[in-house]
């Protein structure tokens, strides 16, 4: 267990935590929800020690061991990798250390003998002799093969070392788990393993996350960071957010009979209960949402954007043809004689285990990149909108938003203020935030505006490469109703496996062996038999 009693942190005049007294109990896994900036990175710095409270107490009872995911990629760069996992166990990694320098000293004495006596007692205590074969098959779990093992972090990929760190902050069964965004640089293999690691540990884990899948499938409480508190609710991602929205919809309506409110959350709490999985939490989760009542739910004060795309006319039959297209990278075939035909309607997610390839083929479609052989066409009805992942030179000119959104009007009436403030005002800039400058949006922000851009375009053909990037919780969830709604087609690239899994109806894989056309929706892709055989096959570990 862990728990805090009256923490408060301000950074200058603004106020993120105020008297937070909480606790998190064993056998549970909480999901550190808020909005972006709310402090969720901050909160699991102060448990983990690494910053201070301005005022209050964290408790940590005597004997626990905390472990965290570790975010600087450089820390154990001299390091062997399977040195560095053991290093998650710092007693034992402590001990590991000592006793092998006393048994390099060349004069060996007694008193050394027994102080190696001691410590083969304690290294026996925390199961020493299993450490490093334990180490090896966590790395090989997280998609890290034997032959690294031995080598320094420093000869990792980036995408390796944040595994490894994974590796040690999971390593030795740790009493307290923090973990901070784990999924990213995952695979889906490796993420279903972390997932099933996470259901069965019986121990206590924090994790912030925007993986509304991944928050969906481990967590047994949401612990939401609002009105710079912290409150814990039973349940998962998506029963926080319905309850939520049922709350905020029933104090709205004030007329409602108090009856109608009690069926209507009596109907949600069924219905949610019997979509639950049957992993242990979900079924303890269940007994728990059985005994929660309308009131145990706070509306939050977060604000969602409205996305919403409209098309100004229908595509026709002829989406787009393509013949033989190819592309390289630096010398590098990134895809080659690739042929797709599009049914009216299609919603598309591009996959693989390397996202760049697609996302060169979206920039060739888009016609920002010239393919190196073969051709394709859109159709003539065809009216494309296009989301780079890299979008960082469409904010460059020191402009405000109102004239940022003004450079991509076409029509007369797209000139007009009031025209361009309702699709900024839909994506959360109103009032004077309309003429804050360009240059100075977070990354979320422009992604916020760069989907305004294409709400305003009409298009019904959407191309998208990676849209939830550095958006916050709230705006993956309005931009996946969005594109649910959008009665267009859809190709799209994403990690975030809640928008693949609820908006692709086909699932195109851009792989080493080439591209491969699976018409299934992402469930029937991720437990096919069939479909993983051949998976392992492409991806030999």
């Amino acid at each position: 267990m862990i728990s805090t009693e009256k923490v408060s942190l301000s950074h200058g005049q603004r106020t993120l935590f105020k008297d937070v007294s909480i606790k998190f109990l064993p056998g549970n896994c909480y999901g550190l929800i808020g909005a972006n900036g709310a402090g969720k990175s901050t909160f699991l710095k102060i448990l983990s020690g690494e910053i201070a409270q301005d005022h209050g107490e964290v408790h940590i009872p005597n004997g626990l061991r905390l472990a965290v995911l570790k975010q600087n990629q450089f820390e154990f760069d001299e390091i062997q990798v399977l040195k560095t996992v053991m290093m998650g166990n710092a007693n034992l990694y402590k001990i590991m250390e000592e006793k092998e320098a006393l048994y390099a000293k060349p004069d060996f004495s007694e008193k050394d003998g027994i102080r190696a006596s001691e410590l083969e007692g304690e290294f026996a205590d925390l199961n020493g002799w299993d450490a490093e074969s334990q180490a090896a098959e966590m790395l090989e779990s997280l998609g890290i093969p034997a032959k690294l093992h031995e080598k320094n972090m420093k000869d990792l990929e980036p995408g390796q070392k944040v595994r490894a760190l994974l590796a040690q902050a999971l390593f030795g069964d740790p009493d307290i788990l923090l973990l901070d965004e784990p999924t990213n640089n995952l695979d889906l293999g490796t993420i279903a393993w972390l997932e099933e690691f996470l259901i069965e540990f019986k121990n206590t884990v924090i994790v912030v996350s925007h993986d509304r899948h991944f928050l969906n499938k481990v967590t047994t409480h949401i612990a939401d960071i609002d009105f710079n508190k912290i409150t814990v609710y039973t349940g998962n991602y998506s029963f926080w957010y319905q309850a939520s929205q049922l709350n905020l919809k029933q104090k709205q309506d004030q007329n409602k009979k108090s009856e109608d409110k009690a069926k209507e959350l009596k109907d949600f709490i069924s219905r949610f209960s019997a979509n639950a999985s049957k992993s242990k939490q979900a079924t303890s989760r269940k007994k728990m949402l059985e005994k929660l009542k309308v009131e145990d739910i706070k509306p939050s004060t977060r604000k969602y954007p409205h996305i919403h795309f409209e098309q100004d006319r229908e595509v026709g039959k002829d989406i787009l043809r393509t013949s033989q297209l190819a592309a390289k990278v630096s010398d590098h075939a990134a895809f080659q004689g690739f042929e797709l035909q599009v049914k009216k309607g299609d919603k598309i997610a591009f996959i693989g285990k390397n996202p760049d390839p697609a996302a060169l083929l979206f920039q060739v479609l888009a016609g920002k990149v010239k393919s190196t052989s073969g051709e394709f066409s859109w159709g003539v009805t065809a009216k494309v909108a296009y989301f780079p992942k890299d979008h960082d030179d469409y904010f460059e000119e020191d402009i405000n938003l109102l004239d940022w959104m003004r450079q991509f009007a076409v029509e007369k009436e797209e000139f007009e203020e009031e025209y361009l403030r309702g699709f900024l005002g839909k994506m959360l800039f109103s009032g004077q935030e309309v003429h804050k400058k360009a240059t100075v949006l977070s990354g979320g922000e422009k992604v916020r505006c760069m989907l305004a851009k294409i709400m305003m375009e009409k298009a019904n053909v959407l191309l998208l490469d990676e849209p939830t990037n550095h958006l916050d919780l709230e705006s993956i969830t309005a931009l996946n109703r969005g594109l649910v709604a959008f009665p267009g087609t859809i190709f799209f690239i994403s990690q975030d496996r809640e928008t693949v899994s609820s908006i692709a109806q086909r699932i195109i894989e851009v792989s080493p062996m080439g591209i491969v056309d699976r018409e299934v929706n992402y469930e029937e892709f991720v437990t096919r038999a069939d479909i993983q055989k051949e998976r392992q096959a492409i991806y030999p570990s």
